[in-house]
């Protein structure tokens, strides 16, 4: 039996959650606060509203391994629209340009996949949290301002395409912290010469985090404080888990 992770300081440990479409991190943070009656909670990486899948709240003294726990590699599931470019580098973007998409083979797919694995460099896209001299870039974009961007060291560790139905193509990767699915989508569209964006994304593991246990948001409205707070994940067993 798992340690109750209430103490006097109120509930710790680590909560994870489902993530529902067309809501943001914060609104889970904003809906877990009221459903556990406490203020210090946190996310541990931002989910764009279109995505869905595993989000990490960190609660009470979970907060201090926020960025412990956010620098770990994550597994994402997705799909990549070919032949139209958008300003967002997803669906929900303005379309900025559209291409034919050829008759291509899984190898030609595959090859454009094969030159993003491993270690590379990737442009962080317009509409992101990194912020330009204290103002976050996507406050930029919505002024319809394009700045120069560095590119930043990430890493590819595995990717699978489990469907080929084209303009469409699903599929599964691994990558480090920082990684923009986003722009990974784009830039294999660019890659096949027609151009692309991200049409669907699913979060399915951080570090050894996965979905197994993870409660859909919607239950969070619902479910009892007692039962949420026995559904997080303790700080002993995340000591357990890393090998602490």
């Amino acid at each position: 039996m798992r340690p109750n992770p209430i103490n006097q300081d109120g509930p710790s440990g680590v909560l994870l959650i489902d993530k529902a479409p067309d809501m943001t991190s914060h609104d889970v943070v904003a809906i877990a606060r009221k459903a556990l009656n406490t203020k210090k909670i946190g996310h541990c990486g931002t989910l764009d509203p279109m995505a869905t899948g595993l989000l990490m709240l960190v609660v009470g003294r979970a907060t201090k391994i926020q960025d412990l726990l956010m620098s770990e590699d994550k597994e994402y599931q997705g799909t990549i629209t070919l032949g139209a470019v958008t300003s967002t580098q997803d669906r929900q973007g303005e379309v900025l340009e559209t291409k034919p998409v050829p008759d291509l083979s899984e190898t030609e797919v595959r090859a454009a996949f094969d030159t993003l694995t491993g270690a590379f460099d990737q442009i962080p896209p317009m509409v992101s949290a990194i912020k330009k001299d204290g103002v976050p870039l996507y406050k930029l974009a919505r002024k319809g301002q394009e700045i120069e961007r560095e590119p930043r060291p990430v890493h590819v560790t595995s990717y699978q395409i489990s469907r080929l139905a084209l303009p469409e193509i699903d599929f599964t990767v691994n990558c480090s912290k920082g990684f923009y699915v986003r722009t990974y989508a784009h830039d294999i569209g660019a890659r096949l010469g027609c151009g692309g964006h991200l049409s669907a994304l699913r979060r399915t593991r951080s570090g050894k985090f996965t979905l197994d246990r993870a409660i859909p948001v919607a239950d969070l409205k619902t479910t009892p404080r007692e039962a949420l707070v026995n559904a997080m994940v303790s700080l002993a067993e995340i000591s357990l888990m890393r090998g602490a």
